[in-house]
């Protein structure tokens, strides 16, 4: 009970603002958890769309496609295990001459259940989701 003159809030009044705040936040958590892992598979398929037209220009120049990130002029950014901060490994899996198939693998598990997200690109530049995370 207050008196006249005390000013100030109670250890209850406290403790009901922070379990508030506390339910406010577990509230708001997995909205932005898909915010991250939504801009963090932009980076995936941003680079698999600059992978793509440095294929296409290698296949207009050669009549082939490059099985080789440096033939083509692709260069993988430190990887986040490395210090760096590319969250996602490049790799061309097969080339020939009538197309190419890429893909984006995770080296980060973004969500901790075991599974690595991975993206594929094509030579007709259709990117498509093999592994979500």
């Amino acid at each position: 009970m207050r008196t006249g003159g005390e000013e100030g809030f109670s250890l209850t009044e406290i403790l009901v603002v922070i379990v508030i705040i506390g339910i406010l936040v577990l509230l708001a958590m997995p909205r932005f958890t898909t915010v991250i892992t939504r801009a963090k598979t932009t980076e995936a398929k941003t680079m698999l769309k600059h992978l793509h037209v440095l294929q296409s220009a290698y296949h207009y120049e050669n009549d082939l496609y490059s099985g080789k990130l440096e033939e083509i002029g692709f260069e993988q950014a430190p990887l986040i295990t490395n210090g760096g901060e590319a969250r996602y490994e490049i790799k061309i899996l097969s080339a020939d001459i009538h197309g190419y198939v890429a893909q984006a693998r995770a080296v980060v598990d973004f969500d901790r259940d075991g599974q690595f997200n991975v993206w594929e690109i094509d030579q007709t530049g259709h990117i498509k989701q093999i592994v979500p995370d």
